[in-house]
């Protein structure tokens, strides 16, 4: 098995081709960049577009990482793309047993505290939150107490479409707390949000294979064209942004041999462990933005931006839809 040190960088060349398969009028195509912002576990070096006889331009948002690729191309054109980033990661863990006097921007924190659409803050979701807190004093006690309850009374649902949605009002008053990473890490986020912990969904894609002896969070060869994940981070008082993934400890007890695996046997224990203060690096952030306006459309923002996107005159196009949206994603390890 290949081991990766702890502090040791990875580089990885990430390839997106796009093309609208039945394009009609003036067709466009928004593409996520790896993050914009440095981190301690990412770092961007470079984004190269071709787009043959369109039109393409970088729209960023500083707070939310967000980088989006534009790209237009008039009727009677083929709408095709290509977008190559890279990008070095490092695995990253925090010492949650030495506080220290991490800070950040009160204007950043204020930010990653706001309800969005998918994400409120108020009704059934203040209520549980306030429920799974009682008792907790300290902000790592109130996001242990979250991520325990999440990890405890969610499920993985394989039938679940792409990585989900993320509408936690729905899930809560329904108890339908079945989904993907995209529901389960949201509903982390809006549940800590709501106890007044600044907390935010990290959208991205698992890029190699996992060095730690889990065959379900990493992929089996370099096309990942299904391997989007969402993860999610929480900022504590005196540890700064802490990484957490409830909804990975879910997906190892679905899915790591023999399958349906519980809670309590010793790979789960693990995994339940790791996945609160620790991310194996063998993923990638695009960004941590909620309701994104994709710039030059007139049509609804999208509750986040995790897939490539694409509309022509004729309306936005389901970007899981094989028959109208082309798209392959491939990471190669430098």
């Amino acid at each position: 098995m290949r081991t990766t040190s702890p502090g040791a960088w990875r580089t990885f060349t990430l390839t997106t081709q796009v093309e609208v398969l039945k394009p009609a009028g003036t067709t466009r195509v928004w593409l996520p960049t790896p993050l914009t912002i440095d981190t301690p576990y990412q770092k961007t070096l470079a984004n190269d577009v071709a787009a043959p006889d369109g039109t393409t331009r970088l729209v960023e948002s500083k707070p939310d990482g967000l980088g989006i690729v534009c790209v237009e191309w008039p009727a009677g054109v083929r709408p095709l793309v290509t977008l190559t980033s890279r990008v070095s990661t490092c695995n990253h863990s925090v010492n949650l047993s030495r506080r220290g006097t991490a800070l950040a921007d009160r204007a950043e924190l204020a930010h990653f505290r706001r309800p969005t659409k998918l994400i409120p803050t108020d009704g059934i979701v203040r209520t549980t939150a306030l429920a799974i807190t009682s008792g907790a004093h300290s902000d790592m006690d109130k996001a242990r107490a979250i991520y325990e309850w999440v990890v405890a009374n969610t499920f993985r649902d394989p039938q679940t479409r792409g990585c989900g949605v993320g509408d936690i009002r729905f899930m809560l008053e329904s108890q339908a707390l079945g989904g993907k990473c995209a529901d389960l890490n949201a509903l982390f986020v809006g549940l800590a949000r709501a106890a007044g912990l600044p907390a935010r969904d990290a959208y991205g894609i698992r890029v190699a294979k996992s060095d730690l002896g889990y065959r379900s969070l990493g992929t089996s060869s370099e096309t990942i064209t299904k391997a989007q994940h969402c993860r999610a981070e929480v900022f504590l008082d005196g540890f700064g942004w802490v990484p957490v993934d409830p909804a990975d400890v879910r997906k190892v007890v679905l899915e790591e041999p023999p399958g349906n695996r519980p809670l309590d046997d010793g790979m789960m224990t693990n995994a339940r462990a790791r996945l609160f203060g620790s991310w194996e690096m063998n993923w990638l952030a695009f960004n941590f933005a909620h309701d994104v306006t994709l710039p030059g459309s007139t049509r609804p923002p999208v509750g986040f931006l995790m897939y490539p996107q694409a509309e022509t005159v004729d309306g936005r196009i389901d970007s899981l839809d094989p028959d109208l949206f082309k798209y392959q994603i491939a990471s190669h390890e430098a």
